[in-house]
């Protein structure tokens, strides 16, 4: 397989990954055959997986506009994977040009292409890090240069804790992060469930078993296990509901059935 000239050295284009996966579902070109393979077979078991991928877009870029609106300009993105149109810095920034973000992600090929696009922004960077290890994102020195802990921070987990099995500690490293942040700090929260996907469980399963066989399991929280992660924070309304009924710029009725698959929300640190 010819390596792409973006493609960074030393990673294995052989494997799939979540984050070129994810890339493809948005119709994104930094992706290679083996990514494209994983998504089609997965799209075969639940075909509306791009569209459940773009409405969790669509709520991401909602919720960096409330940021905004409440006085928040600082926004930390774990889990940003590869940048495409519409992605936090670009939303903020328009916002505000003084917004700072910090990306975080430990897939190569994301970091090496978020650092390419965003060559020349002093107010937005992305550090090489893992959600497991929050100290290392907390410590690095990109968010000591882009982040003023002491003021309030929009901490995205945007689609990624469902990638941590419950031995990973997801609760504790989530909880370890919001006792960094300040008070008013938000938490922006998709994750992917079983609630509201318009199959059979049984039919769900074996797209996230696609997932399982490429060493990336996927973990299908229930709402209440999801809300769980906001043990620490104030819901803000409407509170934690499929992500078209969050704050919609148009009548949720209009979407797609599989756009309500999965859960988001916002909460805010007291």
């Amino acid at each position: 397989m010819e390596r792409p000239a973006w493609a960074p050295q030393g990673i294995d284009i052989s494997m799939p990954s979540v984050s070129r996966i994810y890339d493809y579902y948005l119709g994104g070109s930094h992706n290679f055959e083996v990514d494209r393979e994983a998504a089609r077979k997965a799209m075969g078991f639940m075909p509306g997986l791009p569209t459940i991928m773009k409405t969790n877009r669509a709520f991401m870029r909602r919720a960096v506009k409330f940021a905004l609106d409440e006085g928040i300009t600082q926004f930390l993105d774990i889990g940003s994977g590869i940048p495409t149109y519409g992605n936090v810095h670009e939303v903020a920034q328009a916002g505000d040009p003084e917004a700072r973000v910090l990306y975080v992600d430990h897939d190569p090929v994301a970091v090496a292409h978020s650092q390419a696009v965003l060559d020349g922004n002093d107010n937005a960077a992305i550090v090489s890090a893992d959600l497991r290890k929050p100290g290392q994102i907390l410590n690095s020195p990109e968010a000591g240069q882009l982040l003023d802990l002491e003021r309030p921070v929009a901490l995205l987990l945007v689609f990624v804790l469902h990638f941590l099995e419950d031995e990973d500690d997801p609760y504790g490293a989530v909880a370890e992060l919001r006792d960094a942040l300040a008070p008013g700090s938000l938490l922006v929260l998709t994750h992917a469930s079983y609630d509201g996907v318009p199959l059979p469980q049984e039919r769900t399963g074996a797209a996230v078993a696609v997932y399982k066989d490429m060493r990336n399991p996927l973990v299908m929280r229930t709402r209440e296990q999801t809300a769980r992660f906001f043990d620490g924070f104030e819901m803000v309304a409407p509170g934690l509901v499929s992500m078209p009924h969050w704050r919609p710029d148009s009548p949720a009725d209009q979407e797609d059935p599989y756009a309500f698959s999965g859960f988001g929300g916002v909460g805010r640190k007291a």
